[in-house]
């Protein structure tokens, strides 16, 4: 037993070390049974057996007096340590790409960087072409202009303006692989995402919906917007066929209008809270001294939010055929609920929280 401060940190240090060599011990076994079930055809994740697990963690946490939430919580991110691990074995292991290659266009920016990663991981030969400059160890080209595209996959992953531009040049010169961008809008890239149906070529589209620092897939989305070519849209879910992602079918229209409010309300709605903030004249840490647990939370996913690339977002807002119905739905709502405060009618914003409610209901059933 520890005397002195010094001696207790250095127990504490022993402790640390121990539990992570029994978390990389953890790691090792999981890959193990992510194996076993891949050789079984089973899929990585099993929820029943998450729940056995944490339920198991709490149980045994609470019999020697350790917080059961605490064990939850632990249990919790090692869990998704792992399921992370077994994702990308699988993918790695599938080898779909082997012997292939891939192009990927604007891959020195983030998306880009994420699916060289995902393309390399399953033995695609990877080339990126970007006026920035290399990234790692692939192939680079300042310009895909200079090359032959005689790629098996070309990946078009620059901001949407320019991709629109360069799919329209893509259409000229004809490439034989499978080609498709990978923006957050569609309505923008309407017309050079035909001429290349137009001209014969495999293209589909795709939008991941998660970010360039996403490691696991699971409880993820990917759009898949079909222009007409089979081939290409299916070559493109095998590309995420070994993960656990969600893969979803939609059309182009649907796909903007839907998502001017999963991403440009979203994003429009947290801009707001923080410029309203901003502009309020009180002070940061002041108001830190205040904060509740409802404050707290938005103030966290606000901050995410304006930590994004803004011109991006600029893009996400502007951009969109369907941007200004969110916008001005969200304007509608704020004077709304102003005007039932202005007017002191209580019924009338009980019954704003309870739609609200019944809303939330129907979208979890």
């Amino acid at each position: 037993m520890a005397n002195s401060l010094d001696e207790a940190r250095a127990e504490l240090g022993d402790i640390d070390a121990q539990l992570l060599a029994l978390i990389k011990r953890r790691q090792e076994a999981a890959l193990r049974i992510g194996a076993i079930k891949r050789t079984q055809g089973r899929a990585t994740r099993d929820f029943s057996q998450e729940a056995t697990v944490i339920g198991r963690a709490r149980a045994n946490a609470e019999a020697i007096g350790l917080d059961g939430k605490i064990a939850e919580e632990l249990m919790l991110l090692l869990i998704r340590a792992s399921l992370s691990a077994q994702e990308q074995d699988r993918v790695a292991k599938a080898e779909s790409g082997e012997g292939k290659r891939a192009l990927l266009i604007g891959g020195a920016g983030k998306m880009g960087r994420w699916f060289a990663r995902f393309l390399h991981s399953q033995g695609y030969f990877v080339e990126i072409a970007d006026p920035s400059g290399p990234v790692g160890a692939f192939v680079h080209h300042k310009d895909w202009r200079d090359i032959n595209l005689d790629h098996e996959i070309i990946v078009v992953a620059t901001p949407l303006g320019i991709s629109s531009e360069i799919l329209a040049e893509l259409a000229v010169r004809k490439p034989t692989g499978v080609v498709f961008d990978v923006g957050s809008l569609k309505s923008p890239l309407r017309d050079s995402l035909r001429a290349l149906a137009d001209a014969g070529v495999s293209v589909t589209s795709v939008h991941p919906m998660f970010g360039p620092d996403t490691n696991l897939l699971s409880g993820r989305h990917v759009i898949f917007i079909d222009l007409g070519c089979r081939r290409a849209t299916t070559l493109a879910k095998e590309l995420f066929s070994s993960t656990m992602a969600t893969l979803v079918d939609m059309d182009l229209e649907s796909h903007d209008r839907l998502i001017a409010y999963v991403l440009g309300l979203s994003h429009a709605l947290n801009l707001a809270f923080i410029t309203a903030l901003a502009d309020s004249g009180e002070e940061a840490p002041r108001l830190a001294k205040l904060s509740s647990t409802t404050f707290d939370a938005q103030l966290d996913l606000a901050s995410k939010v304006t930590s994004e690339n803004p011109k991006l977002y600029f893009e996400i807002q502007s951009l969109n055929d369907y941007g200004s119905e969110a916008l001005t739905a969200l304007l509608y709502s704020v004077e709304r609920i102003r005007s039932l405060v202005r007017a002191n009618d209580e019924a009338g914003f009980v019954a704003l929280m309870e739609k609200s409610v019944a809303y939330l209901k129907e979208r979890s059933g």
